[in-house]
């Protein structure tokens, strides 16, 4: 039997705003340099781009206080959250083997299994939500904040004892590198324009501070909860944001902050922004009441996963028919079109804002007809 739990909008906006940013950094135009926020960090450091993915894991455990309560038993939560982790994780696996072939020089060639990579975006959502619902459904809110912790400490001591020696926190010398080829080899990690390098950033390791962003958002959804819609709700966020984005910058010193990486002061730097924002849209939407154009944002938050699937198989598909030898439709329409017209830099920003307004034309449709998939 289900319990019924009160919406916030504010947290239905927040997961809206996730997938809009999601689909524009995922897909920024060709044929000239990404305009630099588009871009995540080369290395060490951050980005506007390098909050988007922590955001969506942060949503999810928004999400997860809520879907939480409406389970009586614990066979119909594991039930639940079992089915949703194998779905989206083979959902993921099948989005980079998607479209299954690629191009020779003159026909085409099956992608075989061999070589199909095995973590990435949709992956990591599925392991982190699977640990994260465990953890929040058996333990504590105190508990969940001590495993947090015991993570995010955990992770950096295993990068420094399992490390080589003086590259602890590099691409190659990192520990996190060595257990995804040692547990999945070469052939089955990311390798970044299809060089030869292996480096997963959706690694098995990193997985681990990226659950902290789930327990991150649940903590946070089940207190507005608690508090309700008032002042004292959005000030309590905007401190504990503020302490941890401050904590995050300190121990940066020793640790530092990489998304690629995934670092401890990473996932505290990026939840400690969510929460700031998260109490800004709280304080615009529920206790001033404005509400113009945020029908915008959660009409992509309804159908957020199956938008953000789209998104991924169509960037494949236009990057993948080809109109003339060597040229992808995505490169064509970049240069006579985009590249033309907002030469540079500006250019792969106006394609990117076109293509997530494409998705969302879609998104809208489903909402008109309230077609909404869920897992």
């Amino acid at each position: 039997m289900a319990i019924a739990t009160e919406r916030f909008t504010a947290l239905d906006i927040f997961r809206g705003m996730t997938i809009c940013f999601m689909i524009i950094v995922n897909a920024p135009g060709s044929g000239a340099t990404v305009w630099a926020p588009l871009d995540h960090a080369a290395w060490f450091g951050f980005t506007p781009t390098d909050l988007v993915f922590p955001s969506f894991l942060f949503a999810v455990g928004n999400a997860l206080s809520f879907s939480k309560k409406k389970f009586e038993t614990d066979a119909a939560f594991i039930g639940k959250i079992l089915k949703r982790t194998v779905i989206i994780f083979l959902l993921g696996y099948l989005m980079y083997w998607f479209p299954f072939f690629h191009r020779t020089a003159n026909s085409w060639a099956f992608n075989p299994l061999s070589h199909t990579r095995i973590m990435g975006v949709l992956q990591r959502i599925a392991l982190c939500y699977f640990f994260g619902a465990l953890i929040v459904h058996y333990c504590s809110r105190k508990t969940a904040v001590i495993i947090s912790v015991v993570l995010l400490l955990g992770y950096w001591l295993f990068l420094l004892m399992f490390g080589e020696p003086g590259k602890e926190f590099t691409m190659l010398g990192n520990a996190g590198t060595k257990l995804d080829i040692a547990i999945m080899g070469n052939d089955h990690l990311y390798h970044d324009k299809g060089g030869p390098i292996a480096f997963d950033p959706e690694g098995l390791l990193s997985t681990l501070t990226g659950i902290v962003n789930v327990i991150g958002g649940f903590l946070a959804g089940a207190f507005i909860q608690r508090k309700g819609k008032t002042y004292e709700t959005v000030a309590k966020l905007f401190i504990v944001g503020g302490l941890l984005i401050v904590l995050a910058l300190f121990f940066g010193q020793f640790f530092p902050i990489a998304k690629k990486l995934w670092t401890s002061t990473f996932s505290l730097l990026t939840i400690g922004i969510d929460l700031a924002i998260l109490g800004l849209l709280i304080y615009i939407i529920e206790i001033e009441k404005v509400k113009s154009g945020t029908d915008f944002f959660l009409i992509l938050g309804r159908n957020s996963l199956a938008i953000y699937l789209l998104s991924e198989l169509l960037l494949t598909v236009l990057q993948t028919v080809w109109v003339a030898p060597q040229l992808s439709f995505y490169d064509w329409i970049n240069q006579v079109f985009y590249q033309r017209v907002f030469p540079g830099p500006l250019g792969t920003l106006v394609f990117a804002i076109c293509y997530m307004m494409l998705c969302w034309l879609v998104a809208y449709v489903l909402d008109k007809k309230k077609i909404y998939i869920k897992i």
